[in-house]
Parts: C-alpha cells; structure tokens; sequence
C-alpha cells in the first residue's frame, strides 16, 4: 500500500527508505512555472531525527509496518525495562535508548502503548496525563497563592518538573506527559 502526496497530513505516517516517519509539517506549491510540489517536515520515529524533504505532485510513498501494543510497564533491572502485553501476558524487555522519551513517568503497573516497526519495538507511547507524587520540592510558604512563581519539583519517578509554589511533598500533581507541564494538584 502507498500515500500519494494529495493524502498528506500532519501525524500521517509514512516510510521512506525503510524508515517510519511522521509528518510533522507539509505545504502544497504550485509554482507559476513548472509542476508542482509538496514541501515536508517529517520526524524520524526511530532517531528522533528532523527531515526536511520535496516531493513532485503525485509522487507515492510507503506506508509504514507499524502496530502499537498495549502493555503494561512492570520494573526495571540492569538488563533494561521490562514490560508485559496485556493480551497475552508475555513479557519483554526494552533498552534505555528504545524508550528515553518515556523514563521520566515510567511507574510500575501504568499502562504504555508501544509502538512497533516490523515486529521490532522503536518507542512507548504515555498516556496524556499522569497523576504523580511530589518526592522532594521546598517547602510551599504561606501566602504563597496559584498565581505566584514556580519552584522545581522532583517527582516520585525521578522526573523534575516545575510547579507552583504552594505544592508539597506529598502532593499527587497531574502532569501533561508531552510537555513536561502541571495542570493541577489532585486531591
């Protein structure tokens, strides 16, 4: 199966060369001379990596092997990260660099998608908030109100984030997963 450039989109993804991408940015041309063409900015699922690339009107490109599984994270140990799918209760292990977006909220029994490229696993997919403990943050100072400052915080996951002031240790914050941002302190 393969996309023709009129199906572009942002988030669609596609492979090029064998490699999954997705497309982050994309703009139609037509110039007054010569056909036209289709400008992207797509990033690589597996590096990271920002690529810029032009296509002619028309061209093809393939659709990606790619499957997402629902698996649950349950610890960690010096041979990488072990997760279980939630279907069929296998187990299996990730290394460091297959999910480094990911380490921060990592906490045993959250549920991941993971998201793999011809049966191999290229990255973990978190949920869109998480509600986590304050480990270690300075002490909130009476007086100290939601529109004040921020101070940094130190998550039960060893992830830092910064937070209003009034937050505690101990506190249970809510966290956007995909900019590192509080949203509110859960009671």
């Amino acid at each position: 199966m393969q996309y023709s450039t009129a199906q572009f989109r942002k988030g669609l993804k596609i492979e090029i060369d064998g490699e999954p991408l997705t497309i982050v940015d994309f703009q139609h041309v037509k110039p007054g001379k010569g056909g036209a063409f289709v400008r992207t900015k797509m990033k690589s699922l597996i590096t990271g990596n920002t690529i810029e690339k032009t296509f002619r009107s028309g061209e093809k490109v393939d659709v990606p092997n790619l499957e997402e599984k629902t698996m649950t994270y349950l610890y960690e140990d010096e041979t990488g990260y072990w997760f279980m799918d939630t279907n069929t209760y296998e187990q299996m292990n990730l290394k460091e660099e297959n999910i480094e977006d990911a380490l921060g909220y990592l906490k045993e029994n959250i549920e991941v998608g993971i998201l793999f490229h011809n049966d191999k696993p290229i990255g973990v997919d978190l949920p869109m908030f998480m509600e986590l403990a304050v480990a270690e943050t300075d002490p909130g100072l009476r007086g100290n109100t939601a529109s004040g400052g921020s101070k940094p915080a130190k998550l039960e996951t060893g992830k830092t984030i910064q937070v209003p002031l009034f937050i505690n240790e101990g506190d249970v914050v809510k966290v956007d997963t995909r900019t590192d941002a509080y949203i509110e302190r859960v009671s």
